[in-house]
């Protein structure tokens, strides 16, 4: 288990009981005392857990604080993973993206690009490319969810419906090792199924921390996607599925060490 995967369980567990403590987190992961209190340490310096004394508490009272732990897990993979996918699109092209703290990754890594149009249901995502003087931003009509600035609902998939584009970058909020796409919101879903459905190429950016996690809605299947980048697949199904699909598997990281236990 990566230290991405292993603090994502930390936050989701913290989630669910209210709080952790050192003792528990060292029986259930089979790590040392130190390597929880640095997890801990890291999580609770970004804002996501509060420390307490012997462990930490999950903070109570931020209506999207579920949005921003998930925004500070994974950092350095999704930038690696967002550098990637920029490197697929070119200059002068038009294309998708989709809710999600990878995909506004992503989003950051394309500020340099030129002659982009970028059509989005992320108010995340403009916010930041509005500011690129090289990339026209178009910000699809909708609901506005509160908790992390995505646009959901039927008016965002008429909207998508009126583009054939390029690219799309979409990412998920888990992946079964049978390839499925799954997410939470089945709103969200359907702007997503739009997306894919009107582009030419779909990159799906994914940390590793999704083949851990489960979601009840499907949004499609891996085999609907032409290029899929992230830190780590740990599937032989998957790696399979891209490999007779002729789907492009771009891998920034590598695998976790042995017994992950810095």
């Amino acid at each position: 288990m990566t230290t991405a995967m292993r603090q994502v369980q930390i936050v989701e567990l913290a989630r669910q009981k209210g709080g952790v403590s050192v003792e528990q987190l060292v029986g259930l992961f089979g790590v040392t005392a130190q390597t929880v209190r640095k997890d801990l340490n890291v999580l609770c310096g970004r804002g996501v857990l509060n420390r307490t004394h012997g462990g930490a508490i999950y903070p109570s009272g931020v209506e999207n604080m579920e949005y921003e732990a998930r925004r500070q897990i994974a950092t350095a993979e999704k930038q690696a993973i967002g550098g990637a996918a920029a490197r697929i699109i070119p200059d002068d092209a038009s294309l998708f993206i989709n809710i999600g703290t990878t995909t506004e990754a992503v989003s950051q890594a394309l500020t340099e690009h030129h002659g982009l149009m970028v059509i989005t249901n992320n108010i995340n995502v403009a916010n930041r490319l509005r500011l690129a003087p090289g990339i026209e931003v178009v910000i699809s009509g909708g609901v506005v969810r509160p908790s992390d600035g995505g646009i959901v609902g039927e008016a965002a998939v008429d909207f998508i419906r009126q583009f054939k584009v390029d690219f799309a970058v979409i990412g998920v909020s888990a992946i079964d090792s049978d390839g499925a796409l799954l997410d939470f919101d089945f709103r969200e879903v359907k702007v997503a199924q739009a997306i894919i459905a009107n582009a030419r190429h779909v990159i799906l950016v994914s940390d590793a921390t999704k083949f851990t996690r489960t979601a009840p809605v499907r949004i499609g299947h891996l085999t609907q996607v032409h290029s899929f980048i992230t830190d780590y697949c740990p599937h032989d199904s998957i790696r399979q599925i891209c490999a007779e699909q002729g789907i492009r598997l771009i891998e920034t990281g590598g695998p976790p060490a042995q017994g992950d236990d810095e």
